[in-house]
């Protein structure tokens, strides 16, 4: 079977997901061909046998303000599906990726090439809303062989906001737990946080619907009762709000601004507790991989992450914005070691029983080989 999938490389769950799918269904003998502007940060780094980057070259035309991506994008798929006759597009987003697989479909009058389009959010709460891409964005849904989604609140969304008549079908984010798992070094922990601190982290790309300012607030409640440092990973527009935030609030010596980090799996197994106070999580991948490193999580209670995180048994979810009840619940959590350790055990028992990458990858080639035999 050749797969080309197409996503942006970036460090947003989307990227995440579509290059360990790939690099997943390599090791297993699939051909995949990865279909971006730039190699995607999870495989930039390896060789891996079975799978082939194409780029997507853009070009400055003075005629156009902004380059034109879709159409770009739409030639790279084309020129792959005639090279190497391929049999599915698996496009991670709607729009553009879904579109641009749909056009290249037609330019390569390849008409039994299968296209399966896997929502991740943000093309359907946010892009999907905008009314210059709703029928853009429902038109790529309705002409897809297959849509999945990676929640069921998200799958209630898409139908819900679009009317579709189609059956979108739920396929949890994965992780790899033998990568993401509690293994450190005192060593290199006592770099972050003193012997009798703990460590509370975030991990976001800092957009408005993170929230890290609430961050910064729940941190400076909780260390009113807990000795500890906060990490801060990722960048992004807010970055200079949470700092500022920490400054008002003098307690910048307590917090490490960390920037983007490629290997989150390095980085989150320090941390005693994950804070992800969003306005909503499509999932909240983020908060699985802390879950795999026994990383307890205290997220909020609206879009996806319901499904992720169970309340009481391995973390906990609070009202969007109430970063007093988050303090509470933290402060609680991290000062009671016996309540600390029976959430962290089941943290890593949900991830490996409900989200371990073999079990997710299987479904994926299930959908592959029920669209093939349509």
């Amino acid at each position: 079977m050749k797969i080309g999938i197409i996503c942006y490389p970036t460090y947003g769950g989307s990227g995440v997901v579509a290059s360990e799918l790939g690099k997943n269904l390599a090791s297993l003998g699939y051909e995949i061909h990865i279909i971006s502007y730039k190699v995607p940060f999870r495989i930039e780094s390896e060789f891996l046998d079975k799978i082939y980057f194409h780029e997507v070259k853009m070009f400055d035309y003075p005629l156009f303000e902004n380059p034109p991506y879709t159409v770009a994008i739409s030639t790279t798929i084309t020129e792959v599906i005639k090279q190497y006759d391929l049999d599915i597009l698996h496009a991670h987003y709607a729009v553009p990726h879904t579109m641009a697989a749909y056009l290249a479909k037609k330019m390569a009058r390849k008409d039994d090439l299968k296209i399966i389009t896997t929502l991740h959010g943000t093309d359907i709460t946010l892009v999907g809303k905008d009314p210059a891409y709703f029928s853009a964005v429902k038109f790529s849904i309705e002409e897809s062989d297959a849509v999945t989604a990676v929640s069921d609140w998200l799958k209630n969304e898409t139908i819900k906001l679009f009317k579709v008549n189609k059956d979108i079908r739920t396929i949890y984010n994965f992780v790899d737990t033998d990568k993401f798992k509690k293994c450190l070094s005192e060593k290199c922990r006592e770099k972050i946080a003193k012997t009798d601190e703990k460590i509370v982290m975030h991990i976001s790309n800092f957009r408005p619907v993170k929230r890290v300012q609430d961050v910064i607030y729940t941190f400076s409640e909780i260390i009113k009762h807990i000795p500890a440092k906060l990490v801060m990973v990722g960048d992004g527009p807010d970055r200079s709000l949470a700092y500022s935030l920490t400054t008002d609030l003098n307690i910048q010596d307590k917090v490490l601004f960390l920037g983007k980090q490629v290997n989150i799996e390095c980085v989150l197994p320090f941390a005693d507790l994950l804070l992800l106070p969003s306005n909503f999580e499509s999932f909240g991948l983020v908060a699985l991989e802390a879950m795999a490193c026994e990383v307890p999580v205290i997220g909020t209670n609206g879009g996806g992450l319901p499904e992720v995180v169970i309340e009481g048994e391995n973390g906990y979810l609070c009202n969007v914005g109430d970063y007093c009840d988050m303090a509470e619940k933290a402060i609680d959590l991290l000062g009671n070691d016996d309540l600390y350790k029976k959430m962290s055990k089941k943290s890593r028992e949900r991830a490996i029983q409900v989200f371990n990458q073999n079990s997710i990858i299987k479904q994926y080639i299930n959908l592959y080989n029920e669209v093939l035999a349509k």
